[in-house]
């Protein structure tokens, strides 16, 4: 494998754009070394256009030109999407980002003796702050095994997960952001009605998350202890987390990573 590997997308949805987007603005990835291909040729052209990256016709040229191969389509596609390259992906990398196809699925849908892994990222790895869960069985040798994380560890956190918790992984970092601007435009309704500017509101949430994250990160004090740090005796922190346990905060965002894995 060259030092830069070339690195190739079959699918160019929005999490393979994520992760391009990320390689290239966040990681200093040469655009010209990512290459793509979708159903939509001439969507595909303008967003490959927008990083550098090279549109393909076919999964085919995309295997052609790639070290490493992102299958990056829906799960229920994969089967037919990767049958005509199957040969083709014995001397590549296969990474995988279809949520719920796992190493044993893919042992199955490739051909035997193909180097695969399968991974859950999210979206924030675009701005160079994702997630990048793995399942800890893979076929990949030592070194492409490395040269994966080298790739992907400047723009996300690289976990690895058993393969049977990494939908629960998916529930909370690959579904989070959603729950977790949901709670941003929350705080912005509420500040509105309070008589703050929404946009204001939002910058204040947004920064607040990044930071509260990045503050865990670094000190690894367990969340209740961090909480417990902003929660004066009789002060206004405490009186808003009574709120929150009153109306069953905790339960709610148990109960929405559980219905991410009732699928």
């Amino acid at each position: 494998m060259d030092s830069i590997p070339s690195i190739g997308f079959i699918g160019f949805g929005n999490m393979a754009q994520a992760m391009a987007k990320g390689l290239v603005n966040c990681a200093s990835f040469p655009g010209e070394r990512l290459f793509a291909c979708a159903a939509h040729y001439d969507k595909l052209e303008r967003n490959a256009q927008a990083i550098g990256a090279q549109p393909c016709e076919t999964p085919q040229q995309v295997v052609d030109a790639s070290d490493i191969v992102v299958v990056a389509v829906k799960p229920y596609q994969v089967r037919d999407v990767l049958a005509p390259v199957r040969e083709a992906l014995r001397s590549k990398v296969v990474v995988s980002v279809a949520a719920g196809v796992l190493f044993d699925d893919y042992e199955e849908i490739l051909a035997p003796g193909t180097h695969h892994l399968s991974t859950i990222p999210n979206t924030p790895i675009a701005v160079g702050a994702g997630v990048f869960a793995v399942e800890d069985t893979h076929s990949l040798t030592d070194e492409e095994y490395a040269v994966v994380c080298g790739l992907f560890s400047p723009i996300a956190l690289i976990e690895p997960v058993p393969g049977h918790l990494l939908s629960v992984a998916s529930g909370i970092a690959g579904c989070g952001p959603a729950f977790a601007a949901l709670f941003i435009e929350s705080l912005g309704d509420a500040a509105v009605k309070n008589g703050l500017q929404r946009t204001t509101a939002y910058r204040l949430a947004a920064q607040m998350i990044r930071g509260t994250g990045m503050l865990y990160l670094e000190n690894g004090e367990h969340p209740g202890a961090m909480k417990d740090a902003v929660c004066s005796p009789g002060g206004t922190t405490i009186r808003g987390v009574a709120a929150l346990e009153r109306c069953g905060f905790r339960n709610a965002v148990i109960s929405a990573v559980d219905a991410t894995l009732q699928r």
